[in-house]
């Protein structure tokens, strides 16, 4: 049996390809460059969003597919989301698992994840959508981190009365990994603590975890993308500023219960506090 990974080397897939070889399953790494390294991968193929044909060859046989879009303009996004629906239409692996990144997938809204999540639809081949909201890796982020150990803070572009249902990316591997063994769960799976989380909650945990009194400080959406851009380019950086604008007008952003992991799959996501233990902060 054999699982294909986009993006294998990254945050979202290396921790699947790392939890699909704890299973003893082979996995065949897509990457940019066919000679890098991939530890718990079979195989390493060099394939990009932007070839259709190339995606085809590497979902040809599969057992299963993991796909996620990566951080670029939307208009590359849509034009990847149209060529890995093609490919898996082309190709008709056994089961693709699709984790949308936190993008809406509602079809009014528009936008790439919500494109490709209907267009998995489309070609009649087994999928699930894995739907979280936000990635406890983005506390990560050098301006967070440095933030909480030099000053004591932590500073995210939420208000403080903003509860979400954030969950990590060894989450979400636990999720795919789950996923590919359960073909009767199709549609939307959420992922994310439940019940959702504030600001304030996560900073406690930090504090609680380093040792030290820690207060969230709340970032407005310009502040968040001159922090960002550095690290993922202006373009990326304004559309991402945009979303927790846009955001900043809703009540809280929880999970839907009845389709979540912890109903479906019985996976839990970790607290704030076993996550930040897991990776060896």
């Amino acid at each position: 049996m054999t699982y294909v990974i986009h993006g294998a080397t990254g945050a979202q897939g290396a921790p699947v390809v790392a939890a699909l070889a704890a299973a003893g399953k082979s996995v065949t790494a897509l990457t940019r460059n066919a000679d890098a390294g991939v530890d718990g991968a079979r195989h390493v193929v060099a394939a990009g969003y932007g070839s259709t044909a190339e995606l085809t060859e590497a979902y040809r046989g599969a057992d299963g597919v993991f796909v996620h879009l990566p951080v670029v303009s939307e208009e590359d996004r849509q034009t990847y989301a149209h060529n890995i629906v093609a490919a898996v239409r082309a190709a008709r692996p056994a089961r693709v698992v699709f984790s949308t990144s936190g993008s809406p997938i509602d079809p009014n809204t528009g936008g790439a994840a919500a494109a490709l999540a209907s267009g998995l639809a489309d070609t009649g081949v087994s999928h699930a959508v894995i739907t979280p909201t936000f990635y406890l890796e983005n506390l990560l982020m050098p301006y967070v981190l440095d933030a909480v150990r030099e000053r004591g803070v932590l500073p995210y572009p939420l208000r403080a009365d903003f509860p979400a249902a954030w969950a990590s990316h060894l989450d979400i591997a636990d999720v795919v990994v789950a996923l590919f063994d359960r073909s009767d769960i199709t549609g939307v799976v959420s992922v994310g603590h439940d019940p959702a989380i504030t600001g304030p909650d996560l900073a406690e945990a930090f504090g609680t975890h380093f040792g030290k009194d820690v207060v969230f400080e709340q970032l407005t959406p310009e502040q968040f993308r001159s922090s960002v851009a550095p690290l993922i380019g202006e373009g990326p950086a304004a559309d991402v500023a945009g979303a927790y604008a846009a955001m900043s007008t809703l009540p809280g952003r929880p999970i839907t219960p009845e389709n979540s992991a912890q109903k479906l799959l019985g996976i839990t996501p970790r607290t704030t506090g076993q996550w930040l233990t897991d990776i060896g902060l």
